[in-house]
């Protein structure tokens, strides 16, 4: 039978609280009696009322388990809690210390064990819907592994979340390994109404080589914490997890039990806060008050929970180094087992190989190397750095001669000690608790690696500086971002998958990784560029691998470093002097060549550079400092630089000059590659932003890393890679930025052809004479070039781009830039990058070429001539196209009648004046047929003279007299009749008697 018990209490009464209690209570059978032991049931407080209190009841633990349960009484106040070390006894409600092998922290809960997922703790794999593709995650979780808890290395979220009621506020602190940028690392908490309370600081910062400790405050109430983690592998390499371990979370107000100390530590006083790890050589079981010695030939490392045998001590089990050069001038040979020892020399098998070897004889002397450069012996044949403005070789110093300043840095190629602003250390991600120190040791003319605990321990060494000041003959402007300058000469030997990492930082204990080699490599230099005074530690990094094992097999990969060199460092030394430029005042001191001067070598003279030329940085003396600037761009005020104005102009045809203004395109521009997936089918691409040109002051190109904090780089183009926002919450995920193209070489134009435009076809064809009326130019582009001077492993001469410009008058937009159709990536090798920009802003300028004029015919005494652009278009801007025109004319009617009427006239005057000359001839014959009659009979014989003349007194003209008058058509007859037998016609004439005859 069963029944419900509800405690009820009216808060108005002054000893009585309210409280409602549910409890399950399963009667006995009748007649049969029923004692709970104390171990069936367990004390738990209700939930606090609106005045503090609560009650403590008691729970039973089994089922059947139904009377005799101690009733309900008032517990202690919400706000109650108790020490570290010690624990809230339920019973007498009162805080009692934890025991020796066990521990409490009071107020808190803590999990530093990780055999199983601890109870409360959730981990889940999310699902990834990309496009049409669907990746099961269900197996994407974090997962426990001793120490510590491995996040997921996938292409997948996984999720740890734990929920924790808070009682007062308090903290969570936890401690994190997060080595690998390709996963997308953030930790966060929720109340429980599932709001975020600590947005902005929930993205991790990668450790590179150590353990990174985290705290956040909370709350008091419910929270929700939330490890999250997103791998992507982008490069094809395997992806380092996150790792968790020691989480603790104050503000639970009290505990009801102290925690049993872990295998490998233990706690020897009652009330401890936390338990101690066993020392090396010594082990404990759980719960542990003291730890066990091992035998003698067992070892055991740092907190650890066993014992081990012995291996046979081998050659790779010890190293050697250099003591302090005497007073002789004298080193030691010296030789030591490597820390803490774990094999054994009375170890050895039948084979004389297998035998254990013992550590060789130390105390073999040997001559002490030279100073480094900038250095001196003192009486101690130590060595000592060089006073300021002094120089040397190794050996004594000098004062630098007048008109020089010393070369000042430091360079280290001696290595019988190490350095004073260099240490060496092991960093083991398994045991932090190592007694090693030392992971690199000097050798003479080189520094080495020691082997370590573990092969895959990081074997560390760093070198930090206080900044950087330029010297007087290179000023700094803001064109030339050098600063510094270091360089290293190594070589890696290696039989399994070691590497070795080199990386910059802020400081020792934050790096990030410059460039890395994977496996042997054979003795070589490298070269960064210090960009930045906030640089000041530089570290190197060996890995002899990434899997773990506790038995060492590659102890004898190493890795050598032979000389380091880093210039213009604050406080450094001097190995060289070189001239300056002195100034006017008394003291002669040594001062900057003005812009645009390099020193003439040797005698500290300051020189004008040619014109259009820069200064290298790394070279100011000599002229070989002026470097002339490429095609069709000009050096800026300072001289340290090349840019373009964006306005530039090349030859056409028969002395045509094209120009071009690139300014619309000048702003930095954005795109991306065509979309890649990972393994799993994370979508990502690769970004680039380009700066065109532009003077001084220009907006640069900008790529940023933000996924563990906001980094950028800077230059005329660069490249990053960034992942859809769906992956991280935000609008999209930046990393793996570099820098393509910082220095502009020069830009250059190439033509495809030439085509004459014709007006006839017939021409074209070859069958007249070409008259060209334009041309038209089809460019293949304008090139611009730039060199990134940041060399790496794959690019020795660092990375170049080339954008090409192609002329479209048809792209309005100006972002339309393609990569090569071979190459989608922008580049075949990683070095040489290339790009198509297409835009009508590629086009060169119109001049009064690019168009031609149309004249209309003449209407109602009125002319429009129009001016349209040659087909097809290929220019833009420039000219504008000239408005319409419009004149006075004379329509073709007007002088038709004009010339109908003129035609007229003409005709009518021809007319007449053929009638004259016709009558005219008609009396002539009429004179010399009247000749003839009175010459008479006589041949050749011709009348008197006065016969035939026209008298005086006579008319000259004699009209001719019919003797009948006839009708027009009768004269018309008379005109065509025919000629007599003698070849006369028949003339009427008029005698003097004035009587008609006809003469025949």
């Amino acid at each position: 039978m069963t029944y419900k018990l509800t405690v009820y209490a009216n808060a108005s009464k002054p000893r009585e609280h309210a409280a409602t209690v549910h409890a399950l209570l399963l009667v006995s059978e009748p007649g049969r009696p029923f004692s709970p032991l104390q171990s069936d049931y367990h004390f738990e407080y209700t939930e606090c009322d609106v005045l503090g209190s609560r009650w403590r009841v008691a729970v039973p633990n089994k089922q059947d388990t139904c009377t005799g349960l101690p009733d309900p009484v008032k517990g202690t106040q919400c706000t109650f809690s108790c020490n570290e070390g010690e624990y809230l006894d339920m019973r007498s409600q009162t805080c009692q210390k934890c025991s020796a092998g066990t521990y409490s922290l009071g107020t808190g809960v803590g999990f530093d064990e990780w055999d199983a997922m601890p109870t409360g703790f959730v981990s889940h794999g999310i699902n990834l819907n990309i496009a049409d593709m669907y990746t099961n995650c269900s197996n994407s979780t974090w997962i426990p592994s001793g120490d510590y808890i491995a996040s997921n290395i996938d292409e997948c979220t996984a999720t740890l979340s734990y929920s924790v009621s808070l009682k007062k506020a308090g903290t969570v602190s936890f401690e994190y390994f997060y080595p690998d940028k390709n996963i997308f690392f953030e930790f966060f908490v929720q109340n429980d109404q599932c709001q975020s309370t600590d947005s902005h600081v929930r993205w991790m910062r990668t450790s590179e080589k150590d353990w990174t400790s985290y705290d956040v405050s909370l709350n008091r109430g419910n929270n929700v914490l939330y490890w999250k983690t997103t791998s992507f592998a982008l490069v094809g390499s395997a992806v380092k997890p996150v790792l968790l371990r020691n989480i603790a979370i104050s503000g639970v107000a009290y505990t009801s039990e102290c925690f049993h100390c872990k295998a490998g530590t233990y706690s020897a006083k009652p009330g401890s806060a936390h338990c101690t790890p066993c020392p090396a050589d010594s082990y404990s079981n759980k719960g542990a008050t003291v730890c066990q010695q091992c035998g003698p030939d067992l070892y055991a490392e740092a907190g650890s929970g066993s014992c081990k045998q012995r291996p046979a001590c081998t050659t790779s089990d010890y190293f050697y180094t250099h003591t302090p050069c005497d007073s002789n001038g004298q080193t030691q040979l010296m030789y030591k087992w490597i820390e803490p020892k774990i094999c054994s020399e009375a170890v050895g098998g039948l084979n004389s190989s297998e035998a254990a070897v013992s550590l060789p004889s130390s105390g073999q002397l040997e001559t002490c190397p030279p100073c480094n450069p900038g250095f001196f012996f003192t009486n101690t044949s130590a060595c000592e750095p060089c006073p300021h403005g002094t120089y040397s070789n190794g050996t004594a110093c000098a004062e630098c001669p007048v008109g020089t300043e010393p070369v000042v840095g430091f360079e280290y190629k001696w290595w019988n000690k190490m350095p004073d602003n260099m240490r060496s250390f092991v960093y083991s991600r398994e045991y932090s608790d190592t007694d090693r120190s030392t992971g690199w040791e000097v050798a003479g003319e080189y520094i080495y690696t020691t082997p370590g605990d573990l092969d895959s321990d990081y074997m560390m060494l760093s070198l930090t500086v206080p900044g950087y000041r330029l010297p007087h003959s290179m000023a700094k402007d803001e064109e030339r971002s050098e600063v510094s300058r270091i360089s290293f000469v190594f070589e890696t030997q290696c039989t399994a998958d070691c590497k070795l990492y080199f990386m910059k930082g802020y400081s020792e204990r934050n790096n990030e990784m410059v460039e890395h080699w994977s496996g042997t490599t054979r003795k070589q230099s490298y070269s960064y560029l210090v960009k930045h005074n906030s640089t000041v530690s530089f570290t190197w990094a060996f890995q002899r691998t990434e899997a773990y094992s506790q038995v060492r097999q590659y102890s004898a990969d190493f890795a050598k470093l032979y000389s380091i060199h880093i210039t213009n460092v604050l406080g450094g030394v001097a190995s060289q002097c070189r001239h300056c430029a002195l100034g006017s005042g008394l003291a002669s001191e040594c001062v900057s060549c003005p812009p645009a001067h390099y020193m003439v070598e040797g005698s500290g003279v300051c020189k004008s550079c040619p014109a259009n030329t820069f200064i290298r940085a790394d070279q100011t003396v000599g002229e070989a400092a002026c470097v002339p600037c490429g095609p069709n761009t000009h050096s800026n005020k300072a001289h340290s630089a090349c840019v373009s104005s964006c306005r530039l102009q090349a030859g056409g045809r028969e002395g045509e000059v094209l120009r071009y203004d690139f300014t619309p395109l000048a702003n930095v521009t954005s795109f991306q590659s065509s979309p890649r997936f990972s393994s799993k089918g994370l979508r990502y691409f690769h970004q680039f932003r380009v700066g065109l040109c532009g003077e001084e002051g220009r907006e640069v190109a900008v790529c940023v890393d933000n996924v563990t904090e906001t980094k950028e780089v800077r230059g005329y183009a660069c490249q990053s890679t960034v992942v859809p926002s769906d992956v991280r919450g935000q609008t999209v995920v930046s990393s793996q930025p570099f820098v393509i193209g910082d220095t502009l070489i020069g830009t250059r134009f190439s033509i495809w052809f030439l085509i004459p435009l014709i007006t006839d076809t017939t021409s074209w064809l070859g069958k007249g004479v070409t008259v060209p009326i334009c041309y038209i130019y089809l460019f293949r582009g304008c090139c611009v070039y730039r060199r990134s001077s940041e060399t790496t492993q794959t690019c020795k001469k660092g990375r170049a781009t080339t954008i090409r410009l192609r002329c479209d008058p048809t792209v309005t937009a100006k972002d339309q830039i393609t990569l090569p159709s071979k190459c989608s990536e922008g580049t075949c090798d990683g070095c040489s990058f290339h790009f198509l920009w297409r835009s009508q802003h590629a086009c060169p300028l119109c001049t009064e070429s690019h168009y031609r004029e149309i004249v209309s015919g003449c209407t109602q005494g009125i002319q429009r001539t129009t001016y349209v652009w040659q087909q097809p278009l290929q220019c833009t801007g420039g000219v504008a196209l000239p408005p319409q025109a419009v004149r006075a004319c004379v329509s073709l009617d007007i002088w038709l009648k004009v010339g109908v009427s003129a035609g007229t006239v003409a005709a009518a005057l021809l007319i007449g004046i053929s009638c004259y000359f016709w009558k005219r001839t008609r009396k002539l014959e009429y004179r010399y047929s009247k000749l003839m009659m009175t010459a008479g009979d006589k041949e050749c014989e011709l009348p008197a003279a006065d016969s035939c003349a026209i008298m005086e007194g006579e008319d000259a003209e004699d009209d001719l007299i019919y003797l009948t008058k006839k009708s027009f058509f009768t004269k018309i007859k008379s005109f065509s009749r025919e000629r007599s037998s003698d070849g006369f016609d028949s003339v009427p004439l008029k005698s003097s008697s004035g009587l008609e005859m006809e003469m025949s």
